[in-house]
Order: C-alpha cells, then structure tokens, then sequence
C-alpha cells in the first residue's frame, strides 16, 4: 500500500546507532605502526601477497625478501593514497548530490541525514588513510606519491564526458559502485595476517563500510523506480562502464613500482 511505503521510509536509510559505532571515528585504535617493526615483518605482511601475484615471478622473488616486502609496502601506500582521493573525490561528491538537492527526486529525511554522517565518516577514512600511508613512506623514503591513480582518473573522465543533464546521477552511481567494491576488497585484505596499526585500520575501516554499502544500495533502491526510460538506459550502460574501471589494472604505477626496487631503483 502506498501509504504504508511512505510511513516506513523515515525508518531506512540509516547508518544505525551512528555515533557509538562509526569504527574510525570511536574505536580509539592509534594507528600507528609497531615499534618493532623489522621484527613484525619477519611474520606479517604490509599487503596480502595473494593480491600481488607478481611477487612469484622469478625475477623478484631473486630480489630477495627485502624487495618483495618493499613492492608490497609500495603497494599499501599506492591503495591508501587511492582511498584518500576515492573518499574525498568520489564517494563525498555522490554524497553531496543526495545532500544538495541535485538529484530530481525527493530525499527523505533520514536519508539525508546519513548522507551528512557518511560524508563524515569518509573524512576520517581519508585522515587516517594517508596517515598510515605517510608512515610506511616515511620509512622506506618513498617518492613513488602523487600521481593520481589510474582508477581516479579514468572516473573522473568519465564524469567529464558526460552529458550535464546526467552528471548528477552519474556521480552517485559511482558513489554506489566504489562503497560496495570496497567493502569487499576490504573484507578480503583484513582476512590476512598483516601488520598492526595497519591492520586496525582497515579493519575498523571494513565496519564502517559495511553500513556505507547498504545505504548507498538502499539510496539506489529507492532511486530507480523514479527514473525515466531514458535515465534507466543511461544508469545501466554507465554501471556496467563503471565497473569494468574498477577491474582495469594501472600499469604505468606498477612499471614504476617495479623499476623502484630492481637495479635502477
């Protein structure tokens, strides 16, 4: 029935009990590295080898032990500083449009709310991203930073080809993928044995977007039935551009990945 609908909507889209359990902003973790770290090291890993198969080439795993754990250093801060620019550039901007009004459909107020607490959260996400980043490249002396990720890139390309009638939409469909990719590829890194503070914060990280990515699929559920034919064609072919993105490898920041351990490294 349409009313009994409308009655139950103020009672989604929420991010649940938001103050006591948004993990990164209330867990306390410091999210600092172990003091011990070479001794760490020996036993866990910056990044799960299982993600870089690379590692089993013949040609590193000759490099020694040292390198493969800088190749997976350099990795962690590349997914880190990625997570900066994907929080900050694409997830807060997809929120804003549900915050601002920028979508032509009506937002209930317990949507916005979360909208607001989300973007929140993505701010600490991003804080505590890079800090963990700066420590690793602080250690290693890291100078591999600053390029913008291949990913980043090619989504906001995305957003630059597309017509204005649509951009609005576009950015929170990105929104949607980007929160529930995330969360899995965050699901599947904090099953590994990895070093502490590094650890902590991906997995306080994983909690948060767990409820992230079943708001943004309760926002889309609630989003398409009031797209038109047009709109609808438009979303589905997007979606599906979207992902592939999120499956493209980059390969200039692997190349110089590689090159900053072998012999011109």
């Amino acid at each position: 029935m349409p009313g009994t609908a409308t009655q139950s909507l103020p009672l989604r889209f929420t991010l649940g009990d938001w103050d006591t359990k948004a993990a990164v902003r209330n867990h306390r973790h410091a999210y600092v590295l172990p003091d011990a770290l070479e001794q760490a090291l020996e036993t866990k890993d910056w990044f799960p080898p299982a993600f870089l198969p690379y590692l089993q080439h013949p040609r590193v795993e000759a490099m020694g032990q040292g390198a493969c754990q800088r190749l997976a250093a350099n990795h962690l801060v590349y997914f880190l500083d990625y997570t900066t620019r994907l929080e900050h550039k694409i997830v807060n901007r997809a929120v804003e449009t549900l915050v601002h009004g920028e979508l032509d459909i009506v937002v209930p107020s317990a949507m916005k709310t979360a909208a607001l607490q989300l973007y929140t959260d993505e701010g600490y996400h991003a804080l505590f991203s890079n800090a963990i980043a700066e420590q690793v490249a602080s250690h290693y002396g890291m100078s591999l930073r600053g390029t913008s990720p291949r990913r980043i890139s090619r989504l906001l390309g995305v957003i630059s080809h597309t017509p204005n009638r649509h951009t609005a939409l576009a950015w929170l469909l990105m929104g949607f993928v980007s929160e529930t990719i995330i969360a899995k590829e965050l699901l599947n890194i904090t099953r590994q044995s990895l070093v502490s503070g590094v650890y902590e914060m991906l997995r306080d990280h994983l909690e948060d977007e767990a409820r992230h990515s079943r708001y943004f699929c309760e926002v889309f559920e609630h989003l398409w039935p009031t797209l038109d034919a047009r709109q609808r064609t438009f979303a589905a072919d997007l979606l599906l551009e979207i992902i592939m993105i999120f499956f493209e490898i980059d390969e200039p920041w692997l190349s110089s990945s590689l090159h900053s351990v072998g012999p011109a490294g």
